[in-house]
């Protein structure tokens, strides 16, 4: 079937005019218990006239996917009570539902033997499936746990656990009994776990003794123990089996396996408000101190779930794998609570990239007859890397939408994956969204069916988002061809509700800058064809001679040499032009060229593609640059590095902290090189 808007928004499958429109059939047959809708669209011919009509007439608009894609325990009679100027947010006023049941029990009741996650363990090979029927008990077990130990609605839980059933099982175990989690990266230090721990005031923490990752065991409950000590509002610790190693036995720990065995196997669900939180996540912020963004039931789980439906095409047949962390929000709109909300086959992903080898990803495709795969840029780039070769050894047919989240793609790699990966015949949706947005805000599809697919941008807005680019003194920039502050004009479902304990600090953040709009900290590029090309964070805007140059920008342009596998830019103060651009490089393996070579032709590619004025001041090559483990670029420890700053904060976050005075040491030694 040719690719139509793949938004299953009908109210059923036989009279819908909608679903006729698009060619599309329902996902009432797929779920139960599903209220219906008064309200009918009328007859959408075209992208543009859905979208707009989404824009204009909002509460109709989400009000009927609200009513046909979610189980309601009792429905909602205010589609939104919303106001960006002081940032408050109400969606589905006055109706009642239960994530865990949305998620789980709709689907265990009409699909009990229908594969709901498949656990791609470390060990490539050593899949487990487990269906909508174990998952539904696995979670009734672990939130009867949870409630004999005096977790209630209402109470934060932190999740410190590997890519794995159990921790699905976990998260909605907290969201069936009402209760708050924040997972936590499994990789994260023992100062960040008890930061987040502490700020949440969480009551109870699940953890693993250990976790595989790449080959490597990383000791999860040895790193809970010591963060635990810090943390007096926890009163238990429940640990999961992963190695079954032999660990120490604290006072607070619970053996959670062997709790689980003993619990039942059936449990109430709590009946919720669709303003209600259901979790919490933790994002850096420009001050160094991590947000705990917290969202909603009813808003944020349905925008996952249309989000997640429409912008992948994910059928009832279908195997889709998000390859992202629990930790993150993509592993928890992507992976988890949108796939699950819609009944789909989705995979859980333990290990990385590059383990055994660079083909790993490509052998598990093969393997799983993978349908829709999502990943980072900077695993593609990774890859890219480590040559064609690998993705060459393995059949990668089954593909048929391919995916990226995170920093823009650069060409190169945009290249690369779409066509030795999906070999030209698959869309590639480059997508655009925060962990404050919910889910997908801009991304190339849906569209109309064989619409164009541009390298290098997300392009379109998604359903019920009205982009708006402002520049510094707060006007609305109209028309195409301008540049500046990417902000969201109308409210939508999946939005942030607030910073957890800090609300004000959510309206200086998002609000206040530009009254009126939810503001991203990014910059955009708004072209001729109207299409959104993100240009990166406005505090990684350079002001060279006058000139605005987003980071990404120039790190697209150098990208473009053969040799260069990723790159990261910055400002530094400059006599005459006010700032100069300092670039940073990572060479590909077995790079023949020698680096003087390289950074002449860096220049040179940067000076064609954008201008003289862009081509950088100074280019130090490194072994790998500064990331935070979902793999954003740390330029504000750059900046400090250049600036001759010797405290970085708190670096344990990062994937690999000994890069940052790796880093420095080159600077130092290439600067008493110009002496």
């Amino acid at each position: 079937m040719a690719y139509h808007l793949a938004a299953r928004f009908c109210k059923n499958t036989v009279s819908c005019k909608f679903a006729k429109a698009i060619n599309f059939s329902c996902l009432r047959c797929n779920v139960s218990t599903v209220v219906s809708s008064s309200f009918e669209f009328p007859n959408f011919k075209t992208h543009n006239e859905l979208h707009e009509f989404s824009i204009n007439k909002t509460d109709e608009f989400w009000a009927s996917l609200a009513h046909s894609r979610l189980k309601w325990l009792k429905s909602f009679h205010t589609t939104q009570q919303c106001n960006m100027d002081e940032g408050k947010f109400a969606w589905f006023f006055g109706g009642q539902l239960n994530i865990a049941d949305n998620c789980v029990d709709r689907h265990a009741l009409v699909k009990p033997d229908k594969v709901a996650l498949i656990w791609e363990k470390d060990e490539p090979g050593n899949q487990q499936l487990v269906t909508y029927r174990e998952l539904q008990e696995m979670t009734c077990r672990i939130a009867n746990v949870l409630k004999a130990h005096g977790v209630q609605k209402g109470d934060r839980v932190a999740i410190y656990m590997p890519n794995s059933p159990i921790a699905v099982a976990s998260m909605l175990a907290c969201v069936r009994i009402g209760a708050m989690h924040t997972v936590v990266f499994a990789g994260f230090s023992t100062e960040a776990l008890a930061a987040r721990i502490q700020d949440a005031s969480c009551t109870a923490v699940i953890t693993s003794d250990q976790a595989l990752r790449g080959g490597k065991i990383i000791e999860l409950k040895r790193t809970v123990d010591a963060a635990v000590a810090k943390c007096p509002s926890v009163k238990h610790v429940f640990v999961s089996q992963r190695t079954g190693a032999d660990l120490p036995n604290m006072p607070l720990d619970l053996p959670l396996d062997k709790l689980m065995a003993q619990a039942c196997q059936h449990s109430a669900i709590e009946i919720m408000e669709s303003e209600d939180p259901s979790f919490m996540l933790y994002t850096s912020g420009s001050t160094g101190k991590p947000k705990g963004i917290q969202h909603s039931t009813a808003g944020y789980l349905l925008y996952a779930s249309v989000t997640h439906q429409s912008v992948f095409n994910v059928g009832p047949d279908d195997v889709y794998a998000c390859v992202a962390d629990i930790g993150w929000i993509t592993g928890h709109s992507y992976v988890v609570y949108g796939p699950l909300a819609n009944g789909a086959t989705t995979v859980l992903f333990e290990s990385v990239p590059t383990y055994p080898d660079p083909g790993r990803y490509w052998e598990m495709v093969e393997r799983l007859q993978i349908n829709q795969f999502y990943t980072a840029p900077t695993a593609i780039r990774l890859l890219l890397k480590a040559g064609d070769a690998w993705p060459q050894k393995y059949n990668l047919s089954s593909l048929k939408v391919l995916g990226c989240v995170g920093e823009p793609l650069n060409h190169e790699a945009w290249h690369w994956y779409n066509e030795l990966i999906g070999q030209s015949k698959c869309d590639l949706v480059d997508t655009w969204w925060q962990t404050e947005t919910g889910g997908i805000c801009i991304t190339p599809r849906p569209s109309e069916a064989g619409a164009e697919i541009i390298a290098g941008m997300p392009m379109r807005p998604f359903f019920g988002i009205e982009p708006a680019i402002l520049d510094s003194s707060q006007k609305l920039l109209e028309g195409n061809d301008v540049i500046g502050s990417l902000c969201i004009k109308k409210p939508w479902p999946g939005i942030a509700r607030t910073i957890y304990g800090d609300h004000e600090r959510y309206l200086d953040t998002y609000f206040r800058p530009f009254p009126g709009y939810y503001f991203s900290g990014d910059g955009a590029h708004r072209h001729s064809n109207g299409y959104y090309q993100v240009t990166g964070r406005t505090d990684d805007v350079i002001n060279v001679s006058g000139h605005r140059l987003g980071t990404a920008e120039v790190e697209d342009a150098i990208n473009e040499h053969a040799a260069v596998a990723e790159s990261a830019v910055i400002g530094i103060p400059h006599p005459i032009k006010g700032e100069g651009i300092y670039a940073f490089l990572v060479l590909k393996d077995d790079v023949v060229l020698d680096q003087v070579c390289i950074v002449s032709e860096v220049n040179s590619l940067v000076s064609t593609a954008i201008a003289k004025f862009a081509v950088p001041d100074h280019i130090l090559i490194v072994p790998a640059l500064p990331k935070t483990r979902s793999g954003k670029i740390m330029r504000r420890i750059l900046r400090k590095l250049v600036a001759g700053e010797t405290e970085f904060g708190d670096v344990s976050t990062l994937a690999d902290p000994s890069i940052v005075q790796v880093i420095a040491r080159l600077h130092l030694d290439s600067n008493r090189n110009l002496m």
